[in-house]
């Protein structure tokens, strides 16, 4: 009688996530294997346990948790493992019943059914109601509050975690982050003495770079501690402290300035407010109210940038979703049409739509090869699991935007005179 290997056992669930052809190669604890030999990369589940995460939770959470706690490994290029996944995988990895029903009769069959393995500590565990302020902060703490030195490796020394903006091949990292703050600066029209609003400031980059470059006053507000801590620390290093103020707030209180100072100031505007990389956080639910609340705070003839991922449709991060679970709990991508119809509605007249999505793709990379190359050194800050979940999201992301399943637009909206002049110049060449 020939013996039950697990590749034998196990090829329904392999062909159900990967397809017939399997464009690379699955091995499995006991040494068997299917799949393409040749192919990228090998996809190694190391014992039962990695089994028995995807059984007990038939999805791509369950895939994840296997990836994350290393009983599932990938050999070769996980960036071109992930990119089989994308083009062969069900949305969501999302395992049919009757593949889940054969799997553990496999399983059965293998002797090694069994509980479910303990979930790791580093998934969100967030309550209260959905984008509640509180709600909120706990999310944002949950992924920038891992240590701003772990964040230094990955994002090198500009500290800048979104998009940059590569003006041609040979640029550096920091060099595109310059970059894309000094578009932003542009299509917001700074000039000496206005004031700026950063909303979601970060560890300070954009608003560091407008006081320095444009000589504007900035306000940039956040809800991290680290990141507040951190950034006020960096303002005072690059002398900018009389130019240059960090808040721990949130968007909803900025009208009044947070706090009895703010209060006894009045009622604050802005000139132009950027909001770069936040407004995943947002919401749709909460769209109107957050452009409604920035509206409020521009002046007459003030701008507005969003930049922000996309995704057609929009998508929110479900409780099947390992980005909900481990990296941006409570996160949700708009479609970029609903963004400008939000801004409209709350009349800031749209005048700019700039997608820079192949520019994400290679910011994302370069955060692979810092996270690579310091590997070592970020598992003694966070621990192996936690450097796991930024390896996989990381890669995943670069992935997504390669294979054109996100994108990202900065969208520029301008708050329009009585009369209806913008003060916006004639042509897009003359912006930027």
């Amino acid at each position: 009688m020939p013996t039950v290997t697990a590749a034998s056992a196990l090829a329904p669930l392999v062909h159900a996530v990967l397809g017939e052809s399997l464009p690379v190669e699955v091995r499995f604890w006991d040494g068997s294997h299917v799949g393409a030999a040749d192919g990228p990369a090998t996809i190694v589940l190391r014992s039962p346990a990695a089994l028995r995460h995807i059984l007990w939770s038939p999805n791509e959470v369950g895939f994840a948790r296997a990836f994350i706690t290393g009983e599932a490994e990938v050999e070769g290029d996980l960036l071109e493992a992930i990119r089989a996944v994308f083009r062969a995988a069900p949305q969501d990895l999302l395992i049919g019943t009757r593949t889940v029903a054969r799997t553990l009769a496999a399983a059965v069959r293998l002797g090694v059914l069994g509980p479910p393995p303990p979930r790791p500590v580093e998934e969100a565990r967030l309550r209260g109601g959905r984008h509640s302020r509180e709600r909120d902060a706990a999310a944002i703490s949950h992924h920038y509050d891992v240590g701003n030195d772990f964040y230094r490796l990955v994002l090198g020394e500009s500290m800048t975690y979104s998009c940059a903006r590569f003006v041609s091949a040979d640029t550096t990292l920091e060099a595109a982050q310059a970059a894309k703050y000094d578009l932003i600066c542009r299509k917001l029209g700074l000039q000496e003495g206005m004031r700026l609003l950063d909303v979601g400031c970060g560890w300070g980059g954009m608003a560091m770079h407008a006081a320095a470059n444009y000589r504007v006053g900035a306000v940039g507000i956040t809800l991290s501690e680290q990141q507040y801590d951190l950034a006020r620390k960096r303002v005072a290093e690059a002398g900018l402290s009389d130019w240059v103020e960090i808040r721990l707030q949130d968007y909803r209180d900025v009208g009044g300035g947070g706090g009895l100072a703010g209060r006894a100031r009045g009622a604050e505007r802005f000139d132009a407010i950027s909001s770069i990389g936040m407004f995943e956080h947002v919401g749709k639910e909460q769209m109107a109210a957050y452009f409604s609340a920035l509206a409020g705070v521009l002046v007459p003839g003030g701008r507005l940038l969003n930049h922000a991922i996309s995704t057609p449709n929009g998508a929110s991060f479900d409780r099947r979703s390992f980005t909900a679970r481990y990296v941006f709990p409570d996160g949700e991508l708009e479609d970029v049409a609903d963004v400008v119809s939000a801004m409209e509605a709350v009349s800031l007249e749209v005048r700019d739509v700039e997608s820079l999505r192949e520019h994400y793709a290679l910011t994302l990379r370069q955060w692979v090869i810092n996270l690579d190359r310091n590997w070592d050194q970020a598992v003694a800050l966070v621990g192996i699991v936690r450097a796991r979940i930024w390896q996989l999201y990381m890669a995943a992301a670069v992935v997504g935007f390669e294979l054109n399943e996100t994108a990202i637009h900065q969208v520029l909206g301008v708050k329009t005179m009585d009369d209806g002049s913008s003060g916006m110049p004639l042509t897009r060449a003359d912006m930027i």
